[in-house]
């Protein structure tokens, strides 16, 4: 059993604020630690389901926050950027299940650090007309390749925006957040515990059948600036709804890959942090 693991870091047991998740925060060395001990948790989880091969993509901003040596010696690491499919980088038809850690809500939520891939640069994100973030964006991702979502992590917000997109996928709340920047929180070792049962139990299951969004579809993104949505219209297929929101059609996950163009050119354009 092949199993792929995306891993972000907003979700991770213990983290509540910018300072714990991006490198030169106060807490980001520990930060990273408690990420790598959640990873380390869903891998656990997913060999005693009989898996044979894992392959951990550090997900999270820089993509270079995991450790090699503190990763569990089971898995793989995919590890630095640019990356083609970003957070999805590595997905193949031939995973048998993706695992997401870590994973936040979408931007406009009050879960913890919630932001849709960019901080508050990008406003909104619709997927076939349905609001989304980056849980739903992996989701009908990995469906696309017919690699069903068999488990996720994260605070309360996180899970319940995962059930509400696709509701056979077992999720685990580590934290339950109070506002943006404050959670209660769950004892480490009592989140770990129920991470390494969930997924173990939730790759043990019986597969489930992947249920695509229809194809083609429409990828909406509304951005903070004007100016962003205005250069995207130099790429070929992007159309303006007005003067901050692009859309294009195509089908997952040449739309996936195709965002992370996107966001490229939004990254080149402004040098705002993404948690203000």
């Amino acid at each position: 059993m092949r199993i792929y693991i995306s891993a972000d870091m907003e979700g991770v047991t213990g983290l509540v604020d910018a300072a714990d998740v991006q490198p030169g925060g106060r807490d980001y060395e520990r930060g990273r630690l408690m990420m790598a001990e959640d990873v380390n948790a869903a891998v656990r989880g997913a060999l005693a389901a009989g898996a044979t091969e894992i392959v951990v993509n550090d997900a999270h901003g820089p993509m270079r926050n995991l450790l090699p040596e503190h990763l569990h010696p089971a898995a793989r690491l995919l590890r630095g950027r640019p990356k083609p499919m970003g957070m999805l980088e590595g997905l193949a038809p031939e995973h048998d299940a993706m695992v997401c850690v870590g994973y936040h809500s979408r931007a406009g939520t009050l879960g913890l650090l919630s932001h849709s891939f960019m901080g508050h640069e990008i406003e909104d994100i619709w997927l076939g007309g349905r609001p989304v973030g980056e849980i739903g964006l992996a989701q009908a991702t990995a469906a696309a390749l017919g690699v069903p979502l068999a488990a996720l992590t994260g605070d309360d917000h996180a899970c319940a925006e995962t059930m509400a997109w696709d509701d056979g996928v077992t999720t685990v709340a580590v934290k339950y957040a109070h506002d943006r920047f404050a959670a209660e929180l769950r004892p480490p070792e009592e989140a770990r515990r129920k991470i390494e049962e969930a997924v173990g139990a939730a790759l043990s299951a019986p597969a489930r059948t992947c249920s695509p969004v229809p194809s083609p579809s429409a990828l909406t993104v509304r951005w903070q600036s004007a100016s962003v949505a205005a250069m995207l219209l130099g790429i070929p297929q992007v159309t303006s709804l007005d003067s901050r929101t692009v859309r294009a059609e195509g089908d997952l996950p040449a739309l996936y890959r195709l965002f992370g163009v996107w966001m490229r050119v939004a990254a080149s354009l402004t040098n705002q942090p993404p948690y203000c």
